[in-house]
């Protein structure tokens, strides 16, 4: 359980063995990410709520933002914090998953701005497996030592 003043967020990490480790990453949805590529992707998390449990809900927000649901030992990452002060809890799951099965759930913003019309965007937009150093020029800066710290776990 979770009391706090300060954000924090929890996701999944999920990795696979192919040829050495690889990790699946997540594009955001939405205008504001549509043409950024390099430094954007990120792990699936959300918000955790005051009281809940940050496994939970990093398991619920992976399934919600990827329509996979994860299962099997998870390996427990260091947090890392964001500019704005918030921290992500992290945990590293093995798991081989069809990516066909994918489907984000969405979120709606006015757009375009000051238009007065609202749309839906998805949450992800895509998700792919990515080799660590592919995945190191992929994913946002302050998560890149998660992918370290998963990399030594294994090395």
């Amino acid at each position: 359980m979770t009391t706090r003043t300060s954000p924090i967020s929890a996701g999944l990490l999920a990795f696979r063995r192919h040829n050495g480790l690889e990790v699946l990453l997540a594009h955001p949805g939405g205008p504001f990410w549509a043409k950024k590529d390099a430094g954007a992707w990120t792990i699936p998390k959300g918000l955790v709520e005051p009281g809940a449990s940050l496994i939970e809900t990093a398991r619920r927000e992976f399934t919600e933002e990827t329509n996979l649901v994860p299962s099997g030992e998870l390996l427990e990452l260091n947090p890392v914090p964001q500019k704005s002060g918030k921290i992500v809890h992290a945990w590293a799951v093995e798991a081989d998953f069809d990516l066909t099965r994918f489907v984000s759930n969405t979120f709606e913003i006015e757009w375009p701005p000051r238009s007065g019309r609202r749309r839906a965007f998805p949450e992800i937009d895509r998700i792919a497996y990515f080799s660590l150093p592919a995945a190191m020029k992929k994913i946002i800066a302050y998560q890149r030592p998660l992918l370290i710290e998963l990399e030594r776990h294994f090395a």
